[in-house]
């Protein structure tokens, strides 16, 4: 029998959510923090002449991009838990990082080789090292320009995070599912899941914005 939706159930039951959309925020910036640490070692691999460096980044890029990322989520979990204990929160962690570091390696290594090569010449002249060249003179002009499409990127990181319930982590997507498990009010629980996830894309969606403002600014 047809049920009528009972939307005060999503005013009565939005606190009960705040742990799971913390942990929610947890993973997303975990693998956040790590996808980035990857991302960028990798882009410099995959520009870098030398075939050690570049073919083994090229390989990683391809398959990860090639496969889907709960696949990547089931491997990593039980091809780790197969070999030692892993609780699943590190094990996503390392999923969603491992898979977000293709994405953005990409990101860098476009943004670092639109940079003309004459800015990294008249640096070396000047008696720099590739280094801290790089460091100094590439590298922050580069991450202005990869900033929306990093954004872009994060935003889909936070998106990811509902594929953790698939591990038993208990974020916003599983929470809804068992409280709608306990009395077939489904769409109510995944109402408050969504809006959850709508703050938490369209809070960051804000920052990256004022930081792309920011950054703006300061180039004049």
């Amino acid at each position: 029998m047809f049920m009528p939706y009972d939307f005060s159930i999503i005013i009565k039951e939005f606190p009960v959510f705040i742990p799971a959309a913390i942990l929610t925020l947890e993973l997303a910036l975990s693998s956040i923090l790590l996808g980035t640490g990857i991302g960028l070692f990798v882009s410099f691999a995959r520009i870098s002449k030398s075939k050690v460096f570049n073919i083994p980044a090229s390989i990683y890029i391809t398959i990860i991009r090639g496969t889907p990322i709960l696949l990547q989520l089931f491997i990593i979990y039980y091809g780790i838990t197969s070999l030692l204990l892993i609780d699943p929160f590190p094990a996503a962690v390392i999923a969603f990082g491992v898979h977000n570091g293709a994405y953005i390696a990409e990101i860098f290594r476009g943004a670092i080789q639109s940079i003309d090569k004459g800015q990294m010449e008249a640096a070396r002249s000047l008696g720099m090292t590739y280094p801290k060249a790089m460091r100094r003179i590439i590298l922050p002009q580069a991450i202005k320009r990869a900033l929306p499409a990093l954004g872009n990127q994060f935003i889909i990181t936070i998106k990811d995070t509902s594929l953790a319930s698939a591990i038993t982590i208990r974020e916003l997507l599983l929470k809804s599912q068992q409280l709608g498990s306990s009395n077939f009010r489904f769409m109510e629980y995944f109402i408050i899941a969504g809006i959850y996830y709508l703050t938490f894309t369209a809070t960051f969606s804000y920052l990256v914005h004022k930081v792309e403002s920011y950054l703006a600014v300061s180039d004049h």
